[in-house]
């Protein structure tokens, strides 16, 4: 297979594993009254789930990341499809809320990390000249298995009592074929010595880099000596608390607010959210390939823009008064979140070493998790003391706190990553 075409094939391969990656963890917000019904759990409690697979995914990404980095990216992939996928499987075989946190918290949180570090470090190393728009491409995927899986979920959560047991047993199931698929396909895929060009405030002068030897220090260093790097990251982290607060208990909201199916709901919660994001995701994508290298800030400008636009409509979306409205409120979100999307890991990307891609965006996801992680149960409690309208209206703030930190992060700290002579 040729050069050219190998690189749009394994983003074909990855593109499916993010789909069965984001599609596994949407089916659980779908299914939250079934579970509840069946297992027997406070509203709480199902938050708490939901958190526990957040903080392990958080604390788990570093050392992903780093492990890419140092060892074979293409067999993190794998070895994350494959974990992801059994926690997912064996979480249509639990009987109470303790088992769900250990299959669907632990082990499906502890394989996840696995994959995207890994598989953004892969692309970005293949479409060099195609980045922003490649990793959209992939981004694209996880809208697809949000849409997808979340449809599935509410449409078998509907079928009786144990309905919901088939949407884990079902993906899990493909999930661990797709892993086996990637471990046959895909390439193990290095990064090779060359030269490296440094900014010497004067000067760009040519340097020999290393890339065998990968320590935790120099990743941390690479990471860390970035003030733009560390901004993103914490952005990041405001865009996940909503994120996965939204995807957790919207489909609950809209079937007990406005009295439609589990079916109606799982899919409705994310169809209209993703189908504005995908809209966002192209044209934001573009506007940052494009203009890049005339303004070299402009990813920055992108996604503090989404987070900023976005805020408005997820406060409309949590005081709709009609179906229709809280749609439409869902669809414009989206389509500014998706903008956000677009540039997001292009940008972190833009400041930090080729050499450390993965290790470093694993620190990034560690650092946006860890906050997110809190959200679920957050709402939870605003539910049960206030209501989820009230919880859902808050996310807005943290929109507009990650835009204070892009527009800091874009004004003081924000520089372009060296380059490899081969690619100027």
């Amino acid at each position: 297979m040729k050069k050219i075409d190998y690189k749009w094939f394994a983003l074909f391969l990855l593109w499916v594993a993010f789909f069965l990656q984001q599609g596994t963890r949407q089916v659980y917000g779908p299914l939250l009254g079934s579970i509840q019904g069946a297992v027997g759990a406070t509203d709480i409690q199902l938050g708490f789930v939901s958190t526990v697979f957040t903080l392990v995914y958080g604390i788990t990404i570093p050392f992903a990341g780093f492990a890419a980095d140092l060892f074979s990216r293409k067999w993190m992939v794998v070895a994350g499809v494959a974990i992801f996928s059994a926690g997912i499987l064996t979480s249509g075989f639990v009987t109470c809320i303790g088992a769900l946190v250990v299959t669907y918290g632990f082990v499906n949180g502890f394989g996840q990390p696995f994959y995207y570090p890994s598989s953004t470090s892969l692309i970005s190393q293949l479409h060099a000249d195609s980045k922003a728009t490649a990793l959209s491409l992939l981004q694209l995927g996880m809208y697809g298995g949000v849409i997808g899986c979340s449809w599935l979920a509410g449409w078998f959560a509907g079928l009786g009592t144990e309905g919901w047991r088939l949407p884990f047993k079902v993906l899990g199931a493909l999930g661990l074929c797709w892993a086996a698929v990637l471990a046959l396909t895909l390439r193990n895929t290095g990064i090779s010595r060359s030269r490296t060009t440094e900014d010497t405030g004067s000067q760009l002068v040519a340097t020999d880099t290393d890339t065998d030897r990968v320590t935790i220090g120099a990743a941390l260093k690479a990471m860390f000596t970035k003030p733009a790097a560390v901004l993103i990251a914490l952005a990041l982290g405001m865009e996940v608390y909503v994120d996965v607060g939204f995807k957790t208990w919207m489909p609950n909201y809209l079937s007990e607010t406005f009295h439609v199916s589990k079916a109606s709901a799982g899919l409705n919660a994310v169809l209209w959210h993703y189908l504005g994001a995908a809209l966002g995701i192209v044209i934001g994508s573009r506007i940052g390939d494009r203009l890049v290298k005339r303004h070299p800030t402009i990813r920055f400008w992108v996604i503090g823009g989404g987070l900023l636009l976005g805020a408005p409509f997820i406060f409309l979306m949590s005081q709709a008064t009609t179906y229709l409205i809280c749609c439409v409120a869902m669809f414009l979100f989206g389509v500014f979140r998706g903008a956000y999307d677009s540039n997001n890991f292009a940008a972190f990307f833009d400041v930090v070493e080729p050499r450390y891609h993965a290790s470093a965006a694993g620190f990034n996801l560690m650092i946006a998790f860890l906050f997110g992680c809190f959200s679920p149960t957050v709402l939870g409690w605003t539910k049960e003391h206030y209501s989820m309208a009230t919880g859902l209206a808050t996310l807005s703030c943290a929109y507009l706190a990650g835009v204070v930190l892009l527009v800091f992060a874009c004004r003081f700290f924000a520089t372009p990553k060296p380059r490899s002579v081969a690619d100027r």
